[in-house]
């Protein structure tokens, strides 16, 4: 981890409620140009966290709820809102780190919020700003362990909003 990364949470998660509250409660504190990076194997939550990280931003614009798939086949799914757009990408299927461009990274980049299952796919590449979300099986079946990580930006915006602010 770099110096300008940072453990800024870590958390046992019980089960996909807990999960997903913490997917809405990101999704509050996201703006554009955002970027998170979903790490954990398969199974571990990374889609269940999109999906409400997506809700969640649809419901704060007032979007009807609407199907969230998972992007495994096409690569990209991208949800248009008032407040901007998501850009969903799973990368678990890339042939090469190149290849993101082609999907659409630099547009997303440019003012969208980035979510990205399988972010290692791209060789080390990420923006400076990126909060990686690491999620691992917990001690049952439903429960997860989720590590925050991320630059200093990061913690401030955590510790404002904790404070209600």
């Amino acid at each position: 981890m770099d110096e300008n990364r940072a453990l800024l949470l870590e958390q046992l998660l019980p089960d996909e409620e807990a999960t997903r509250a913490l997917a809405g409660r990101l999704a509050r504190l996201a703006q554009g140009g955002d970027v998170f990076a979903l790490y954990g194997d398969l199974g571990a939550g990374k889609s269940v966290f999109a999906r409400a990280f997506i809700h969640a931003r649809a419901h704060m614009d007032g979007a009807p709820a609407e199907e969230v798939p998972s992007p495994t086949f096409t690569l990209v799914q991208t949800y248009a809102y008032r407040s901007g757009t998501i850009w969903h990408f799973d990368l678990y299927r890339l042939g090469g780190a190149d290849e993101v461009w082609e999907l659409g990274l630099e547009e997303a980049l440019a003012g969208g919020i980035t979510l990205m299952e399988w972010p290692d796919r791209l060789g080390g590449w990420l923006p400076a700003g990126t909060l990686g979300v690491h999620l691992a099986h917990g001690p049952s079946a439903e429960a997860r362990v989720v590590s925050l990580v991320g630059p200093g930006a990061w913690q401030m915006r955590l510790a404002l909003e904790a404070a209600g602010g």
